[in-house]
Parts: structure tokens; sequence; C-alpha cells
């Protein structure tokens, strides 16, 4: 089994973007960052998986669990269930949406 990344789909300009690039940051999360901008279809899928918003942060987890534009307490939650699920099983199960997950965004 691989592990997968978070991929977290935003904008450069975006603030909520870049408070949860600075969570992620200070809990050495990895993840794969995605500009809507200038991937149209990373913004379909966007579009897609928020009713047809471009609702940024979207951030997509390896579990298939998704957040869309969280709080730093809700981001937090989510990280630390993250960290414990990956240390507890050593590797991070593959995201039940990668299937719908364009490959050019993966």
């Amino acid at each position: 089994m691989t592990s997968e990344p978070i991929r977290m789909f935003g904008t450069r300009w975006c603030p909520d973007c870049a408070r949860a690039k600075q969570v992620m940051s200070k809990h050495n999360i990895q993840y794969s960052f995605i500009d809507i901008e200038q991937d149209d279809e990373a913004g379909a899928y966007v579009e897609k998986v928020n009713q047809g918003n471009k609702s940024v942060p979207t951030i997509i987890f390896p579990d298939g669990s998704v957040l869309v534009e969280p709080s730093d307490a809700e981001l937090e939650k989510k990280l630390m269930a993250y960290t414990e699920t990956k240390n507890d099983q050593g590797v991070v199960s593959k995201a039940s949406l990668s299937g719908s997950i364009p490959p050019s965004i993966r």
C-alpha cells in the first residue's frame, strides 16, 4: 500500500490558503499545493467537490475526507487524527476519492 499525500487546492492570493499552509508547516505536515488558477482541471475538480463553488482551500486527505475553508482548530484536529492514523498503521491508506481526482492533479 502506498502513501498518498494530502492535497490542498487553493490560490496564491487566498488568505485562508496561506493560513492553512502555516498550520501544515507548524505541524510538519507534507502536502501538495495545487493552484486552481493555474490548473483548469483542478479548478473543475474543486467546483465538483463543492457543488459548483470554487471554495478554497479545499483539502483532500488520503482517507478521502475533505475539509473546505477549515478554521485552524478544525484543521489541527484533522491533522492530529491523520498523524495518529499514519503512525498507528505505518502508512496512510489510499484516498477513496483518488479515482475521481483527475490524473493530472494527483
